[in-house]
C-alpha cells in the first residue's frame, strides 16, 4: 500500500468512529480522487482500485479493533482473491463512496464484497477473500472472529 498519509488519516478517522462489531462487519468511506490516483489516461486505475480496498480493510480492522490484535499477536492480513468489476471511470478530484462488506467467513477465508459509488451509481464493485496468517499458518476465521469479540467485552 503506497498511500501512507492517507492511511495515517483513516487510522484518525477510524479512532473517532464508532466500533463496527463481529455481527455486522460493514463499513463506508468517503474519499476523493487525487492527483496520485490516476494513471495516464487521467482516470484511477485498476491498480488504485485494489489499493483503496486495502484502505477500506484497514478502517475495518481499526474500528473493530482486530488491528491492535494483529499487532499484539503478530498476525497479518493476507487477500487470497480478488476480483473487480469496472463500470465507469472516477476522474480527478470526483467525491465516491467505498463500501465493504464481510458477508460470510468459513473454515479459512472471510469474503468481502466492495463497491465503489458516485451518487447511486456503482462506478466499480468486487469480491475478495482474505485471511488472518499468524505465525503458524491461517488463523481460523472462527478464532479472529472470538479474538474481536472478546476484544470489545472487555
Amino acid at each position: 500500500m503506497n498511500l501512507y498519509l492517507r492511511m495515517l488519516f483513516i487510522y484518525w478517522q477510524a479512532t473517532r468512529s464508532s466500533i463496527i462489531t463481529p455481527d455486522n462487519l460493514s463499513n463506508e468511506l468517503s474519499l476523493r480522487v487525487m492527483p496520485n490516483d490516476l494513471d495516464l489516461n487521467m482516470h484511477v486505475n485498476n491498480g488504485r482500485f485494489l489499493t483503496l480496498c486495502d484502505l477500506s480493510r484497514f478502517d475495518l480492522f481499526v474500528r473493530t479493533g482486530l488491528f491492535r490484535l494483529m499487532r499484539q499477536k503478530k498476525w497479518m492480513p493476507l487477500i487470497a482473491y480478488h476480483d473487480m468489476n469496472y463500470r465507469a471511470s472516477l476522474k480527478l478530484f470526483q467525491k465516491f463512496t467505498l463500501k465493504q462488506h464481510i458477508h460470510n467467513y468459513d473454515e479459512k477465508y472471510f469474503y468481502s464484497r466492495h463497491e465503489f459509488t458516485v451518487g447511486d451509481k456503482i462506478v466499480a464493485e468486487g469480491i475478495s477473500h482474505s485471511v488472518i496468517r499468524g505465525t503458524e499458518g491461517v488463523i481460523p476465521p472462527d478464532e479472529v472472529v472470538a479474538a474481536v469479540t472478546e476484544l470489545q467485552a472487555s
